[in-house]
């Protein structure tokens, strides 16, 4: 499939933070557009308007869907993944009917997962247990196993870190979850587009993906709900998205994810996974061959990882100086700053990496329109601010 050049890209830095948000495609725009102006119709009316939304809204559902495995049916829009992560966790707690429901995640999970479990312990008494990870960030299924109880209402795990593009072992994972009776929540907001996902081999009941993490606007996200599964629903009144979240739908938003979802089947038919797993390799290597024995990669090191994704450190620098010395990049340290000290990544602290280590972090991540130029500008600018 031939990638037309993005206008936003062009004269600006090298854009390698595809995984904190990607540009949207301007086929996705197109494809939008007319639902922002002739077709306004509210997708509940029953007269000719509303029938050309409620199609578009059910063409949309019918391609995300595609892109994951799942059937139409099984498609709820909501307006971001931290809001389809919500309603996964609260909606199967809040359903179980437990006294004291168990849920169980995993230390390098999203904080709108995370988050979500802490206010479902306090409002709602939830016992929570978090799972610890390996040195490449990865879930033991057998400390799951053994993890969970009869009281166990909810395992989620996230399919691939936003940091270290780590993938999870979801299906080994699920399998353990659903042979307790629980249910199994996964975040695909960095995955969906850019792996392979079946949400049947996966064996997963819910699942999460998000627009601007795969060329859609933001604003706009889906969760996949296995048919039978019972959620309490986040939003009450019109009984729209199957009664689980109140609300005129954006038909336009939903199109843009649709046609996104459509943009990523095709893509992956065309090879693109091994392009850009192609393009990270090499700028790996060219860091690699410039400073020697500096370069420490973060994350699994073979094919348990996003193809576009490369978290490494450069030995004794830190990684927000390394990024300063390199204008012409636009990436992401896994650091935050608060009042003037810089905090380790809490990803790679849980992988249990020294906090000086974890500091000298930063993420490169690849997308749609990465060049091998590209790849070419980074590593020599990388290299030039490592020297220093």
């Amino acid at each position: 499939m031939t990638t037309p050049p993005h206008p936003a890209l062009a004269g600006g830095p090298v854009y390698l933070d595809y995984n904190a948000t990607t540009p949207v495609d301007p086929r996705v725009v197109a494809a939008m557009v007319p639902h922002l102006t002739a077709h306004f119709g509210n997708p509940s009316s029953g007269h000719g308007y509303g029938t050309r939304a409620r199609g578009a809204l059910d063409g949309a559902r019918a391609r995300v869907a595609a892109l994951v495995g799942a059937r139409p049916g099984e498609i709820v829009f909501t307006g971001s993944g931290s809001e389809a992560n919500l309603l996964a966790l609260r909606g199967a707690v809040l359903a179980s009917g437990r006294p004291r429901p168990h849920v169980i995640t995993q230390a390098t999970e999203h904080p709108s997962v995370r988050e979500s479990c802490e206010d479902l312990r306090r409002w709602y008494g939830a016992r929570i247990t978090v799972l610890p990870v390996d040195g490449d960030g990865l879930v033991d299924p057998a400390a799951l196993a053994a993890a969970l109880t009869d009281e166990t209402v909810l395992v989620s795990v996230m399919a691939a870190n936003n940091e270290t593009g780590a993938l999870q072992p979801v299906p080994e994972l699920a399998a353990a979850a659903r042979a307790r009776g629980a249910l199994f929540h996964c975040d695909a907001a960095q995955a969906a587009g850019r792996i392979p996902l079946d949400v049947r081999a996966l064996g997963v009941d819910l699942l999460t993906v998000v627009g601007h993490k795969m060329y859609a606007p933001k604003g706009v996200a889906a969760l996949v709900v296995r048919e039978g599964v019972a959620l309490e629903p986040v939003v009450r009144g019109g009984g729209q998205e199957h009664g689980l979240r109140a609300g005129t739908e954006s038909v336009a938003l939903a199109v843009a994810l649709g046609a996104a979802a459509d943009l990523c089947v095709r893509e992956a038919a065309d090879g693109a996974p091994a392009r850009l797993a192609a393009l990270r390799d090499r700028l790996r290597r060219r860091l690699d061959e410039g400073l020697p024995g500096r370069v420490r990669l973060h994350g699994p090191a073979d094919a348990r990882r996003l193809p576009n994704t490369l978290n490494i450190g450069i030995e004794g620098i830190g990684g927000d100086v390394l990024l300063a010395g390199a204008p012409g990049i636009a990436a992401a340290t896994g650091s935050a700053c608060h009042s003037g000290v810089r905090a380790p990544s809490p990803v790679l602290t849980a992988m249990g990496l020294p906090g000086g280590r974890a500091l000298e972090s930063v993420r490169l991540s690849l997308g749609r329109w990465t060049t091998e130029a590209e790849v070419e500008t980074a590593a020599a600018a990388l290299l030039a601010a490592g020297a220093r």
